[in-house]
């Protein structure tokens, strides 16, 4: 059986109770400002006007991302590959979701809302002091605001050790990515990688 409604899903999964229905709030307040104060790291979605859906890591030191007021946030768009697949997709549709992580933490904050692209000067000084200033800064106006339960990171562990996985037992992403597309290019190892990347933070 294919579920082709939300009347088939709520026969299965019944409705939110208690705090996950009321735990939605409109703007930042305390705790989520704090929670983003110590998040390194976040992965952020976006779609484009057609609905293909794409989601993209972020990543800075603790509290990179700037909370302007319990409204707003801003995030550098640092430098990339200049796919900017996120990028387009914020100018085609200006929807944004994003989900926050801090390491040994098992909840995370989601934050939901409208993104534009801004190039202002007052928002580009708060980040002068990155290595690599960004060009463009990303205002997103929150809609709704929640944090998130731990089960899924209980489940995967996503913290210990017993999953981890050793790199030098890993392709480096020059083999995977040499042989998904058939590139003949010498293969970069994991310590190359890392030295060129270091110039990019």
């Amino acid at each position: 059986m294919i579920i082709s409604n939300e009347e088939e899903l709520r026969a299965l999964y019944g409705w939110p109770k208690g705090r996950a229905k009321s735990k939605i709030l409109e703007k930042l307040e305390k705790h989520s400002k704090h929670f983003l104060s110590k998040s390194p790291f976040f992965v952020m979605s976006t779609y484009n006007k057609e609905g293909r859906a794409d989601a993209s890591p972020r990543g800075g030191v603790p509290g990179f991302v700037k909370v302007l007021d319990s409204n707003t946030v801003l995030v550098p768009d640092t430098k990339g590959n200049n796919r900017v697949d996120s990028l387009v997709n914020i100018v085609e549709t200006g929807k944004v979701g994003c989900l926050f992580f801090i390491p040994g933490i098992d909840e995370t904050l989601r934050i939901n809302g409208h993104a534009i692209i801004t190039t202002d000067s007052n928002y580009l000084e708060l980040f002068s002091s990155m290595q690599n200033p960004p060009q463009t800064c990303l205002k997103i106006t929150i809609d709704e605001v929640f944090l998130h339960c731990a089960k899924a990171f209980m489940r995967s562990k996503l913290w210990s050790d017993e999953y981890r996985v050793e790199r030098p037992g890993f392709p480096t992403i020059g083999t995977m990515l040499n042989e998904q597309i058939g590139l003949k290019d010498n293969k970069e190892s994991q310590e190359d990688m890392i030295k060129r990347y270091q110039k990019d933070l």
